[in-house]
């Protein structure tokens, strides 16, 4: 197994955020931006490499228009709402994303550039609506809308897309990328460590915020702490063959409840990793 030793749990690299810090201890060192709800993450990014119309984990993705890429973004949906049934996506009235079940995410779908109206809907039931807003897009960039928080009544996160803006382009050579996002609705602010808390990948990351950075390639155990000062709290969740390819491109989603028999939905925590369909 690889492990990540190789940098001190002193180093500090500043974020793009002035309330976070982000100590990365990954022999490439990189910084790691970390995006409130609705904003965006990184700098402008590319859909090069990446796949349209490609198919849910569980469900169906089909193309919403044709046109000249330059007019056009990539949009993918995640869906990480732990208490929402199975769902169907609109984009401007057409169903683009049909029967997608809590932890999937779907490949790039191709979209006008502009404001587009996106409905999130019970799978089945177009009258039971759960989303109904404008989310606005870039030509040439690439976003995921991830479907997260509650749906149910008195809600400690209520339900609300996370709109992200992605970095698709080619990560340094023999690094992978690695985002995470924070969409646990009953979990603190974390810590993101590897090698039994000796390295800290991500610092104080509170839920709806995100994060990403550069890795070596190899299998590393991940660890998922609540936030203190010193990052050394109480692990609450590990995942030891967390194994990320050369090239690759990653997002990580820690979703699910820390006590689901507490919570409205049974979806227990844990650490839903999506490799990028064809990065570079």
């Amino acid at each position: 197994m690889y492990y990540i030793t190789d940098t001190p749990r002193n180093q500090v690299m500043s974020s793009d955020t002035s309330r976070r810090k982000v100590l990365l201890g990954l022999g490439t060192a990189a910084t790691v931006g970390l995006a409130g709800c609705g904003g965006s993450e990184g700098g402008e990014s590319s859909p090069n490499g990446t796949e349209t119309g490609t198919e849910m984990d569980d469900g169906t993705a089909t193309e919403t228009a044709d046109g000249d890429m330059s007019e056009m973004a990539m949009v993918r949906v995640a869906h990480m709402s732990p208490d929402a049934p199975n769902v169907d996506v609109y984009v401007d009235g057409d169903e683009v994303l049909s029967d997608v079940e809590f932890g999937s995410q779907s490949g790039y779908l191709e979209v006008p550039a502009g404001d587009r109206q996106v409905k999130i809907t019970a799978a089945g039931d177009e009258s039971t609506v759960v989303y109904d807003e404008a989310v606005t897009v870039a030509a040439g960039t690439a976003y995921t809308v991830v479907a997260a928080g509650e749906i149910s009544e008195g809600a400690d996160e209520a339900f609300a897309p996370l709109v992200l803006e992605d970095d698709n382009s080619a990560p340094a050579e023999g690094n992978a990328r690695l985002r995470v996002v924070h969409v646990s609705p009953d979990a603190p602010n974390v810590d993101v460590t590897a090698s039994d808390g000796d390295v800290v990948l991500f610092d104080n990351v509170p839920y709806g915020e995100s994060g990403s950075t550069e890795v070596g390639s190899g299998t590393y155990e991940v660890e998922i702490r609540p936030d203190t000062s010193s990052n050394d709290g109480d692990v609450v969740a590990e995942f030891p063959d967390t194994s990320l390819e050369g090239g690759q491109i990653y997002t990580a989603y820690a979703a699910g409840y820390l006590s689901p028999d507490d919570e409205p939905g049974d979806e227990a925590f844990d650490l839903l990793v999506k490799q990028n369909a064809g990065s570079m």
